[in-house]
């Protein structure tokens, strides 16, 4: 989480906070839920159905559930199908690049083909 970049439109360096995270069931922890609330940012995020069920079998000390919007969350399809897309060439879905830069420089250049 400490990687995150948000680009600036103009001159500055890159924002470290986004406005909001929307992620899937795997980043449900505790740790990353109170790592975003520490730092201020929103987010929606789905409980894995273990987590509810040790909530309810905690009862009123196992606190509330967290908020979760539906309809914020179904914006995560994009970028879902933007990657399924990417994965369609194989040297990007295999990572056959030794160095991180020619495997960026292969994931830009399929972006741009794609957005062509």
């Amino acid at each position: 989480m400490d990687a995150i970049r948000v680009p600036r439109t103009g001159p500055g360096r890159p924002r470290k906070r986004p406005g909001h995270v929307i992620g899937d069931k795997g980043y449900s922890s505790k740790a990353i839920r109170t790592w975003l609330r520490r730092r201020g940012i929103a987010h929606t995020i789905p409980e894995r159905s273990d987590q509810v069920r040790n909530r309810a079998r905690r009862g009123s000390r196992g606190g509330r559930p967290p908020i979760f919007d539906k309809q914020v969350y179904k914006r995560r399809n994009v970028v879902e199908r933007c990657f399924n897309r990417l994965k369609q060439w194989r040297g990007i879905a295999t990572r056959y690049d030794k160095t991180a830069q020619s495997y960026q420089a292969a994931v830009t250049l399929a972006s741009l083909l794609l957005w062509a």
